[in-house]
């Protein structure tokens, strides 16, 4: 590789470097956490997933933004809301569907690695 290609390839890398950087701060300025809970929900369901609520005790609960929505057969990254950072570990789950169905309540862990929340 002559000068002029590693000049290219050195300043491809850098640039590269820098925006990560720049991406990270602004970040950080605009209250996000380096260390984000992540969950993954798979709809085995033939219906579109409008909601998933969740409940610590498993009688009151509240709706997760899910935009709009997990439609039938796909899998998608979710965080964990920053506002629950101090909430329970454990929290019992349950999926609205577009059909109108709603799936039974099940416990799930969140702190729990690479949880994957399943509903048919």
């Amino acid at each position: 590789m002559n000068f002029h290609g590693r000049f290219k390839r050195g300043t491809a890398i850098v640039l590269a470097l820098v925006m990560v950087g720049v991406a990270f701060n602004y970040a950080q300025a605009h209250g996000a956490s380096a260390f984000e809970y992540t969950y993954k929900v798979r709809n085995k369901s033939r219906s579109t997933i409008r909601a998933l609520l969740a409940s610590e005790d498993g009688k009151t609960y509240g709706a997760f933004d899910i935009g709009k929505g997990i439609p039938a057969g796909q899998t998608v990254t979710l965080v964990w809301d920053k506002s629950t950072d101090e909430g329970n570990c454990e929290q019992w789950i349950k999926a609205k569907f577009a059909d109108g169905g709603v799936s039974p309540a099940a416990k799930f862990d969140f702190c729990e690695e690479d949880l994957v929340l399943e509903f048919e």
